[in-house]
């Protein structure tokens, strides 16, 4: 899963991708070859933070055969609420997606929500 500086996909006038690129200011958590993680300026909890991989993918309906993808993306985040503090109470996971899922911003990221505790349904 390249990142851009590697010819992976970037989407021009994506906002996530702008961010990846570091054309826009964003508090950032942590990063590596493949993945960003920032804080989201709306947080729904104490710790709200996106995960999102460095090449652009809609949402998770458009992430076809990119387990490979998707499995790095949680294991990221499943580490990102270790270090965060969130492993021992508990964290919440989530991908919204598409419009009538929730989905604001049409790249493919993970909300990392804890630091309390999640209520069911969500919304």
């Amino acid at each position: 899963m390249g990142g851009p500086s590697e010819g992976g996909m970037v989407m021009e006038g994506c906002l996530f991708c702008r961010i990846a690129a570091k054309e826009l200011p964003t508090q950032i958590i942590a990063e590596d070859e493949d993945t960003l993680a920032f804080t989201d300026i709306r947080p729904q909890a104490p710790v709200h933070v996106l995960l999102i991989p460095k090449v652009h993918v809609d949402s998770l309906a458009e992430a076809g055969e990119k387990r490979e993808m998707l499995g790095r993306l949680l294991d990221t985040a499943r580490g990102l609420a270790a270090k965060l503090g969130l492993a021992e109470k508990g964290f919440r996971v989530v991908i919204n997606t598409n419009d009538d899922g929730g989905q604001t911003v049409h790249h493919l990221h993970l909300h990392i929500l804890g630091g309390r505790q999640m209520r069911w349904p969500p919304g």
